[in-house]
């Protein structure tokens, strides 16, 4: 018997048109959505990148290291990436990306007035492993100004990217800390359900947290069912 997969609880995802994030207007589809049943082709094309990871990968701190140390606040940031009925879910490759400690991106669209880190690139990727868990050692990224109304300003938050099985299977979410007085001025946070929205903020763990090296936060990425991480609109 086929296993019975459990509808995804859309109110939980964030609208694609938000008036607040403005951008989605220009970009959010305006007519309903048209499903399209997968093929086997689909459900079993080729995967990137799961076979080519590098030993400094998942350590933002070293695989962009030129010099010296990247600046910043160092954190870890480790969870377990999960189906809907709390199953782990492992050979699950995470992208992450993100800015410095100053709220720059390296990227040639990030023009605004703050420092470069030549010793940090912001980006990183790992595999879960047996039990659903991936780990990054990382900096903690800084706020940074955004066009999308007067004095906006983006909460500090990372970037993932989880690929699945096959071809097709690509979520993208943001991860923010907790306390983040941002987070309810940030449209696209709040673009999602109150309820739903809470489910992108990591909690900060001792338990997680080196002694005298790094601080440590603790966020699981739940994939499908009622207790699902907002994906989408980010």
């Amino acid at each position: 018997m086929s296993e019975i997969i459990k509808p995804r609880d859309w109110s939980s995802q964030p609208s694609y048109i938000d008036p607040a994030y403005r951008s989605t207007a220009l970009r959010g589809p305006t007519k309903p959505l048209i499903p399209l049943r997968q093929s086997l082709s689909e459900l079993t094309g080729p995967v990137y990148g799961h076979d080519c990871l590098g030993p400094l990968d998942a350590d933002l701190t070293k695989n962009g290291r030129k010099t010296a140390d990247p600046l910043g606040e160092r954190i870890v940031v480790t969870g377990r990436v999960l189906d809907e009925d709390g199953r782990p879910l492992p050979n699950t490759l995470l992208e992450i990306w993100q800015a410095n400690a100053a709220g720059r991106f390296v990227h040639v669209v990030d023009q605004h007035e703050a420092p470069l880190d030549p010793n940090f690139f912001g980006g990183g990727r790992c595999v879960t492993d047996a039990a659903g868990r991936y780990r990054f050692t990382t900096i903690k990224p800084g706020a940074y100004p955004w066009g999308n109304h007067h004095n906006a300003w983006r909460p500090n938050h990372i970037h993932f990217s989880l690929f699945g099985p096959s071809f097709v299977t690509r979520l993208v979410t943001q991860m923010y800390f907790p306390g983040d007085p941002l987070l309810e001025l940030d449209p696209i946070y709040k673009s999602s359900a109150v309820g739903a929205r809470e489910r992108m903020v990591a909690r900060f763990s001792i338990e997680v947290t080196e002694p005298g090296f790094a601080l440590g936060y603790e966020w699981d990425i739940v994939l499908r069912g009622r207790n699902e991480t907002p994906m989408g609109s980010h």
